[in-house]
């Protein structure tokens, strides 16, 4: 960074910090703590024709068992690449967003068990682990160079982790890959077939392979293509995850231009900042350039929805990281969500509960006390008959309170004002609305989701 730029980040940070002074907070002696921006050697390399590429399949509904729902139907650029919804309707539902309903003609057995993560920034090498409690994660002692929920099974050759995690959801009979009997794929899941030839990876690279315009372009990014290899399901998952990085990186907020020295905050964004990483403690947290310590805390975030029990079990409890490392200890523990854009990514909370983010604040700062004050109307639920979501909230809400990991701390009305503020500097609009956008028309001909 050049004399100048140094000294235009002093006057914007001592700027902001007298404005700080002026709302009467107190800072630590050495001012605050604040992340480095993100720079490009943060990413990997992205081929734009392979993200290209990635872009139609991500909005093909080819993927999906029935063919009827795309990795774009939970994951819309118009709800901030997530859905709107708390809790998804993925096989059975019909329709975007908050307006997605049930399908009578295809009934849904269970909505999916937790809220549609928002995929900004998954191309940033420093994100090792995904999903809310971490069941896929970077692990090079395996052969795969991963560790997730098909430990040796796993098929080796992602060419990241969010590669591998891109695809996961194509095997969830909720999510992508239908209910029993319903296709090839749901056929092939049932039966616990899902890499190797005839399990339910090949049937969806198979079916991408027979169409001309996909195999043409599969064979202009991959040169082992073109010369002769077959299509494999690791192609398919690679460009899709080209595509969100490319498309979803997300560092050109005002706090990003902030940080670099080349504009203000000020008000109450200036206030929200200094509550952030000073007195409240967020950044404990929501640390790094992106707002996550990619780790996972115990917040008492109220239990709705399915949970995540097996289908012959009757209770309605997620437990969170423990389901991945069976140790008690990490009960209701859930992976720190990254904070870019996330006024647009409601509703908040591993399960969707908060529709308001204002509300989710409050709760969030004092969990213990939140949980028996929850209303069930903060959740936003499309009707579903004998869904029973609120099951696992009035029966786990005491186990859920004991395992939290941080004291109550009520919020003033000024301070949720701050930080909504802060947070809002955080918004990047030329994340929200993309590079390349959504297609207009797909290789299959199938129905792009708008």
């Amino acid at each position: 960074m050049g004399g100048d730029a140094v000294k235009a980040r002093i006057g914007t940070i001592a700027a902001a910090l007298a404005v700080v002074a002026t709302g009467g907070l107190a800072l630590a002696a050495g001012g605050l703590a604040l992340p480095r921006a993100p720079v490009d050697a943060d990413y990997r390399a992205v081929d734009p024709a392979e993200a290209k590429l990635g872009q139609l399949l991500f909005y093909d509904p080819i993927l999906s068992g029935n063919r009827n729902i795309a990795c774009a139907t939970c994951h819309h650029p118009r709800f901030a690449t997530s859905d709107g919804l708390s809790l998804s309707l993925g096989e059975g539902g019909t329709g975007l967003g908050p307006e997605r309903v049930v399908d009578p003609v295809n009934l849904p057995e269970q909505r999916v068990p937790r809220n549609a993560q928002a995929l900004f920034n998954l191309g940033a090498r420093e994100f090792t682990v995904m999903f809310h409690d971490g069941r896929i994660e970077v692990d090079p002692t395996r052969p795969s160079g991963l560790r997730t929920p098909l430990e040796d099974e796993m098929t080796a050759g992602f060419a990241s982790l969010l590669s591998a995690q891109t695809m996961f959801p194509v095997l969830s009979p909720d999510e992508m890959a239908g209910h029993y009997g319903e296709s090839d794929v749901s056929k092939a899941v049932r039966l616990g077939r899902l890499t190797g030839p005839g399990g339910a990876w090949d049937i969806i690279a198979q079916r991408v392979a027979a169409i001309p315009d996909y195999a043409a372009m599969f064979a202009a990014v991959e040169p082992e293509i073109a010369a002769g290899r077959e299509i494999g399901f690791t192609d398919i998952s690679d460009a899709v995850a080209a595509f969100v990085e490319a498309e979803w990186r997300s560092d050109d907020s005002p706090f990003d231009a902030f940080l670099r020295g080349e504009a203000a905050l000020s008000g109450d964004a200036a206030r929200g900042m200094a509550l952030f990483y000073g007195p409240l403690g967020c950044a404990a947290c929501h640390s790094g350039a992106f707002q996550t310590d990619h780790r996972f805390h115990a917040m008492g975030e109220p239990q709705i929805g399915p949970g995540k029990g097996a289908r012959f079990e009757r209770h309605r409890r997620d437990e969170g990281r423990m389901e991945v490392t069976g140790r008690a200890e990490d009960a209701f523990h859930f992976r720190t969500p990254s904070l870019r854009n996330v006024t647009e990514t409601g509703p908040w909370g591993h399960a969707g509960a908060h529709r308001d983010l204002a509300a989710f604040l409050r709760d969030h700062a004092e969990p213990s006390r939140a949980i028996g004050r929850y209303d069930v109307a903060a959740a936003v639920l499309p009707p579903l008959d004998g869904a029973r979501d609120f099951d696992g909230l009035m029966s786990d809400g005491v186990e859920i309170a004991a395992a939290v990991e941080v004291a109550d701390r009520a919020l003033g009305e000024a301070e949720v004002t701050a930080l909504l503020a802060f947070l809002a500097a955080l918004r990047d609009e030329t994340a929200l609305s993309g590079r390349l956008g959504i297609p207009a028309s797909v290789p299959s001909g199938l129905p792009v989701p708008r």
